[in-house]
């Protein structure tokens, strides 16, 4: 997993409770930033290159929360947080991809049971997500001959068909080939397909899903 330590960013318009967070949380451990409004809170979201999660109260000044939800990177999980217990609130937070509602006053447990699943999440995905633009940074050294050949390896070819089909010999196919698998980091045939897999599925998901359950405490 990445080294780079997860950050927890909190947007609420009232200081009172961004201040009870940013307390509570780092006492938990977290590393933590707080800001009152959604312009600030894009901002930084958008600069930090470590897993990043977000506790968000839907009322802020400047921007409506779930609109705020929606703007985020995808990678970045949810957390919103509303003094506002409606089903209907709720409902739509989770079809906007919220990784989890609370209801507030939040019970402490809750808060760090939530922001710990959270944190688990935004790791997760800066993994992957770091994978993946690292196999498509590999997949970009490829010349356009060997992207030919690799497409044409993963699909079972053998390399006299892979040379009568792109009409070269056997041996600069052989040399396609082997560069092929240097670049793309793969031992193997079945590693490369593999790896074209994964470029092909794109990035990973994102948030789960929740079911009503979740979204009460």
């Amino acid at each position: 997993m990445s080294e780079s330590a997860p950050v927890v960013l909190v947007a609420d318009d009232d200081a009172h409770v961004r201040r009870a967070f940013e307390r509570l949380l780092r006492s938990a451990g977290y590393q933590v930033e707080t800001f009152g409004s959604a312009g600030e809170l894009m901002t930084r979201s958008a600069a930090v290159d470590a897993p990043v999660c977000v506790l968000l109260d839907l009322r802020l000044l400047d921007l409506y929360g779930l609109d705020v939800q929606r703007r985020l990177d995808a990678s970045v999980p949810v957390v919103i947080v509303s003094a506002c217990a409606d089903l209907n609130v709720a409902v739509g937070a989770m079809k906007a991809g919220a990784f989890d509602f609370l209801a507030k006053p939040v019970d402490v447990q809750v808060l760090f049971d939530a922001t710990a699943s959270a944190v688990a999440h935004a790791k997760t995905l800066y993994e992957q997500r770091k994978q993946y633009g690292e196999l498509r940074q590999r997949a970009r050294l490829l010349t356009p001959r060997e992207q030919e050949v690799m497409a044409l390896v993963v699909i079972g070819l053998m390399n006299k068909q892979i040379a009568d089909r792109l009409g070269a010999s056997e041996k600069t196919i052989k040399i396609h080939r082997a560069r092929v698998m240097e670049k793309m980091q793969a031992n193997s045939v079945p590693e490369l397909v593999r790896l074209v897999r994964r470029l092909d599925s794109g990035p990973p998901p994102v948030n789960r899903s929740l079911s009503l359950g979740d979204c009460f405490v």
